[in-house]
């Protein structure tokens, strides 16, 4: 499992870092002004869709379904199953992408309600939109086969794939601008571009993996329907995820101009060690604990799921903490050029403070949702997600006028806690959840080691940031010492408290680089 960590976890820092460049491009050129805020909601509609076809309740049934034909049935079986299976979300992602199409300004008129009333915003998301929207089949697709890739254990490819999207976005912004309206459209043909190159990067890597695929005419085989059956909870819930997600732009499209492009940098930052350290663990972790359960390996499934909560802890609550002390150096060093001033970076680490609160939930949420999924039951986690989306929903009508920008990041955070805390009581009274000696010692400890780190971090923030950061040349200078004096103090402390071994976990790395 580990390696497979390090390798997801290795492509999606990469993924990341080339994200940011591309973010800090756009900031420069767009900062939080009308383009940048109908860039996004153009994007966040294929993605809504994206999760509920793609990476949401479809892969979900599909990974472990997919694993266990291949550990039982064979590779033959396997390749059919998943033939059949490309063929049905393919029909369905074809049929939605040209409702979209046709029906874009209606959706765009319910989706963001609050650019109406600004001339010209809400007709320029309705066109870059139409423009992003057909990347929801090709990305959905792509997802596909990156679950085929991920039950062959193959990680790799799909986890590159985002660096296509990042390097196209970022070669459309240079190369595309000069010949069209705005930055929006550059990047909005670029991510249709991506989706292209994205599912022929994973068609091939499929094919190098010895299973070259087909799309059948689409048919109702048993193993389709059994799919089906298991993607019911996960659409519903999955439906209602995006629903919520829905009302959140809604919300979003209400308050003052610039927060949808605040909370979209904010989110980003936030997504680093989320989608490093989170992805990773969630996308290696489900393809091991389907194969134990299949085997009757419960001791083996605990012990898989208490390793895999201290890695992602170990990481991420050091991360949450430096994200909320440091997040204004962060925003300003990143994004503070061009059209994205101080005052931008101030309000967005605001809302980056707010998303950071949740990150250990929103990384553990990555851990213990396999464990459900592993056994077939897709239904619980869908209940208890649909409980935290109510949750989530009040909570931003209750922070939208007096917290602005940072509430609909708070909420969120705090929907999540609630989430993960809710499934970590029913796992364990299953009987498929119990922390063992070695995390119930580390934890506290962990805790300890990233408190310390935080308050040096915060010391380091006010006296070499303050004297370096004002001057802009030095600004990414002072950064650097900010996250190499947080990294040491929290291994220092880390390996003072016996919250973990630095030495053995750099041997882990050394040998994994070595095979």
């Amino acid at each position: 499992m580990f390696r497979g960590i390090v390798t997801v976890g290795g492509w999606t820092m990469a993924s990341r870092v080339l994200g940011f460049l591309r973010d800090m491009l756009l900031a420069s050129l767009a900062g939080t002004g009308p383009v940048a805020d109908a860039f996004f909601i153009a994007l966040r509609l294929p993605n809504l869709f994206r999760r509920l076809f793609g990476e949401g309740a479809f892969n979900a049934a599909f990974v472990p379904e997919f694993s266990g034909i291949l550990a039982t049935d064979g590779a033959p079986s396997a390749k059919q199953f998943a033939q059949e299976a490309i063929a049905a979300l393919a029909f369905w992602l074809l049929l939605v992408t040209l409702l979209g199409e046709l029906f874009m300004p209606q959706l765009m008129a319910l989706l963001a309600p609050g650019f109406q009333a600004i001339p010209g915003k809400a007709a320029l998301t309705v066109e870059l939109a139409r423009i992003t929207f057909p990347y929801l089949f090709l990305i959905c697709l792509a997802a596909l086969l990156s679950g085929v890739l991920n039950g062959l254990d193959r990680f790799a490819a799909a986890a590159a794939a985002p660096l296509v999207f990042n390097g196209v976005s970022i070669a459309a912004m240079l190369l595309l601008t000069p010949y069209v309206p705005t930055v929006g459209h550059s990047l909005a043909w670029g991510v249709t571009v991506s989706g292209v190159l994205q599912l022929a990067l994973l068609g091939w890597a499929v094919r190098r993996a010895g299973m070259v695929l087909h799309i059948p005419r689409p048919r109702m085989t048993p193993r389709m329907a059994l799919l089906l059956r298991r993607m019911g909870p996960g659409l519903i819930g999955a439906g209602v995820t995006q629903l919520n997600l829905a009302v959140d732009v809604v919300i979003v499209s209400l308050l003052p101009p610039g927060s949808a492009s605040l909370l979209y940098y904010a989110d980003r930052v936030n997504q680093l060690p989320l989608g490093v350290i989170g992805t990773a663990v969630g996308t290696a972790l489900l393809p091991l604990l389907s194969r134990q359960a299949r085997s009757g390996d419960t001791a083996g499934a605990i012990a898989t799921l208490n390793r895999a909560l201290e890695i992602s802890l170990v990481l991420t609550l050091p991360a949450a903490l430096a994200l909320a002390v440091a997040g204004q150096p962060i925003m300003l060093v990143l994004f503070g050029r061009g059209a994205f001033d101080a005052t931008s970076a101030l309000l967005s680490a605001q809302s980056l403070a707010a998303y950071a609160f949740g990150l250990p939930a929103f990384v553990v949420l990555k851990v213990l949702v396999p464990a459900f999924f592993a056994h077939g039951d897709t239904g619980t986690p869908v209940r208890v997600g649909m409980i935290a989306i109510a949750l989530n929903l009040v909570l931003n009508l209750l922070f939208m006028v007096p917290l602005a920008h940072a509430g609909p990041a708070l909420a969120t955070s705090l929907s999540a806690i609630f989430n993960v805390l809710t499934l970590a009581v029913l796992l364990s009274r299953r009987g498929r959840l119990a922390l063992d000696q070695r995390l119930r010692r580390r934890l506290p400890r962990m805790a300890l080691a990233a408190l310390a780190m935080a308050t040096a971090l915060w010391l380091a923030e006010r006296t070499v940031f303050a004297e370096l950061g004002t001057t802009t040349g030095l600004r990414w200078l002072a950064l650097a010492a900010l996250v190499g004096f947080g990294l040491a103090a929290y291994a220092a402390a880390g390996q003072i408290l016996g919250a973990f071994d630095v030495w053995q976990l750099l041997g882990v790395l050394r040998r994994r680089g070595r095979n």
